[in-house]
């Protein structure tokens, strides 16, 4: 029993010796690992460093501690480590490890001199948490460059090849100098789950907080915010790194980058008295075409010496540099949710901000302006295109220089309408508001820079103005608002050349109601894309007058014409109508003595002045060929041969 024993004691002795000399080599060839792989960051040119290197067999726990990086290149930048340490670590075929748990405490990030402005950066991370990681077990392609693309892309490719549960992250402080400006930034909650292939299904942080010190002469300032439940849903960082790629960079595919970004409230304030406070915005459905995201390309553009202002041809290919940027960039849909804007003058307010499919909307504005409160319930651009508004911008970039027509008109290729609902606006001179109920302006079909087809819809009611002197008659009858209902219409049909301004409608509310119609024959093409002005006379000589049709419903406009020569005459009411009467009867003989058909015009225009409320309908059609350019001529010099020239049809009716 007794040797028993002692064999049992001898065994354990043995067993425990063998155990601890396994221990210890597993800890030795651990550390030959360590020390192998910063020695790897050694002989590239790189400062590296550790402190103690410890590892526990039963639990497969790998600690190093007080880690430091300094790269060859300071544009890399310098990394600290305070502790780094990994549980129920274990290697997963010959190049890559796993860890049930990574913990890594006391980071500190230093990049210098970051892209063309200079930007200085630094990072401190207290702790990052990571569950379930696998990864490489070493390093691979190392920039040989310092660019800051080539960084950029060793970064995203080292994250493409691990993956993790979770990562949790319970602060970020960043801080940055640019010169011109410094500032710092706090992110509080980060969390990340389920990362994998340069994907992240989700990602939150609670709080991020920022300050930013503007120092540009002239422009001293403090801006600090403040923004609560950021939410990334579905990012991919490989249509990125395939930009980045020269490989993969010439892919015109657009690949999708976030499915969904969102926050809740943001603040921002100014210590020169702005404050902004938004409920929250979403943006859904990013993707990104890689080809033509060259934003270091752009970044080399910038001019060197801030000093001297850029030349107009270096504005101008910057913003063509820009706007190919844009282009590789498409948002499905975007909101940012009410908004107030506060300044020592007054508080504005918008309901939202929108754009989807093209359409750019601000609803809801109420804001304070100097002459009184100013409300809109809706703008609105259609077909907005932000690379075609930059590449539009960048034509207009001649100092000293008015743009010239063509460049005005290109403006119709950046839109194709506009739209104003619901505006009650201040009048400069009144007492009453102008009131819009909608001005809608819509174009396309265009041929050069030119649009062949317009509507515009206007719905209004503005004060008539007492500074006015055209408006004094109306104010004087008591007519103290306009009502304005314009419906307009003008198409151009490219096949048979003929263009037609039908029905243009004019309803000037308790006043009158006037329609008009207009056709031209044989208009030419290049009308709308020469820039010439002789050549535009040129195409115009071509151009052939059609039928045109007037209508005018008097609704209150006869009787205060009356009323107004009856005030100038000093004589009654119905003697004024009749004397008005007379003088077009009179002015009428002269006409119909050289044109017939002109006194058919002339008694239905009498009539219509004669009795108040009628519709008085004019239609004109030509008898012959007759050029447009030529009836203008005319008309300015013989308005009565003008009529000539026509049928005259005409009627009044109630």
């Amino acid at each position: 029993m007794k040797r028993i024993l002692i064999g049992l004691i001898a065994a354990a002795v043995l067993g425990s010796g063998g155990w601890l000399g396994f221990n210890l080599y597993v800890q030795h060839r651990m550390t030959s690992e360590v020390e192998a792989a910063f020695e790897r960051l050694r002989a590239g040119g790189s400062k590296a460093s550790h402190g103690k290197i410890a590892f526990e067999q039963s639990s497969r726990t790998l600690t190093i501690e007080d880690i430091a990086i300094d790269p060859g290149n300071p544009l890399q930048g310098h990394i600290k480590i305070g502790a780094f340490k990994s549980s129920g670590v274990r290697q997963i075929g010959e190049t890559r490890f796993a860890a049930d748990g990574i913990d890594i405490s006391g980071v500190e990030i230093a990049l210098d001199e970051v892209g063309p402005g200079k930007l200085k950066v630094a990072y401190k991370i207290p702790q990052v948490t990571l569950r379930d990681y696998a990864g490489p077990l070493r390093v691979q392609n190392v920039p040989a460059s310092s660019s800051l693309g080539d960084v950029y892309r060793f970064v995203l490719d080292q994250f493409a090849s691990v993956t993790a549960t979770s990562v949790m992250i319970p602060s970020i402080n960043i801080s940055f100098d640019a010169g011109s400006g410094s500032g710092e930034a706090v992110y509080s909650g980060l969390a990340l789950q389920n990362l994998g292939r340069g994907k992240v299904e989700a990602m939150k942080t609670d709080r991020a907080t920022f300050t930013i010190n503007v120092t540009q002469p002239g422009k001293a300032d403090k801006l600090t915010g403040e923004i609560s439940g950021i939410i990334v849903n579905d990012f991919d960082s490989t249509p990125i790194l395939a930009a980045l790629d020269p490989q993969t960079s010439g892919d015109d595919s657009y690949r999708r980058v976030y499915r969904q970004i969102s926050s809740g409230p943001y603040v921002l304030k100014s210590a020169l008295g702005l404050r902004m406070d938004i409920d929250g915005f979403a943006m859904d459905d990013i993707d990104v075409q890689p080809s033509k995201l060259h934003l270091f390309e752009m970044f080399a553009m910038l001019p060197q010496d801030k000093s001297a202002p850029p030349t107009p041809t270096q504005t101008r290919e910057l913003m063509e540099k820009v706007a190919g940027f844009y282009d590789g960039i498409r948002i499905g849909k975007a909101e940012i949710g009410k908004t107030s804007i506060g300044t020592p003058q007054g508080t504005g307010k918008i309901n939202a901000i929108r754009y989807r499919q093209g359409e750019f909307a601000i609803e809801g504005v109420d804001a304070p302006s100097p002459q009184g409160q100013f409300k809109m319930e809706r703008f609105a651009l259609k077909s907005f295109s932000m690379p075609n508004l930059m590449r539009w911008a960048s034509g207009l970039t001649n100092p000293g220089q008015p743009p010239s027509p063509d460049q005005m008109l290109g403006l119709f290729r950046v839109l194709e309408g506009a739209e104003v609902k619901g505006v009650v606006a201040p009048h400069e001179n009144a007492r009453q508001p102008i009131t819009v109920d909608t001005i809608s302006l819509n174009w396309g079909q265009l041929v050069g820079s030119i649009p062949s087809k317009a509507s515009l819809v206007v719905k209004m009611v503005t004060p008539t103005d007492p500074a006015n002197p055209v408006l004094q008659p109306l104010i004087v009858a008591g007519v103290d608002k306009l009502a304005i209902d314009l419906d307009l219409g003008a198409a151009w049909t490219e096949a048979s050349g003929a263009f037609a301004l039908a029905p243009a409608t004019l309803d000037l509310g308790n006043l009158a109601k006037a329609q008009v119609s207009v056709a031209l024959a044989k208009v030419p093409r290049d009308l709308f894309t020469t820039t010439d002005p002789l050549e535009a006379m040129g195409q115009l000589a071509q151009i052939e007058t059609g039928a045109i049709e007037l209508s005018l419903r008097d609704r209150g406009v006869v009787d205060l014409v009356v009323a107004q020569f009856a005030r100038v005459q000093n004589v009654s009411r119905d003697a004024a109508r009749s004397a008005l009467v007379a003088m077009i009867r009179t002015q009428g003989e002269r006409i119909a003595a050289s044109n017939l058909d002109a006194r058919v015009a002339v008694d239905a225009l009498a009539g219509f002045v004669e009795t108040s409320g009628q519709t008085l309908s004019i239609k004109l059609t030509p008898f012959g060929k007759l050029p447009v350019l030529q009836l203008m001529d005319v008309l300015e010099n013989e308005p009565i041969i003008a009529l000539a020239q026509f049928r005259i049809e005409a009627s009044t009716g109630l």
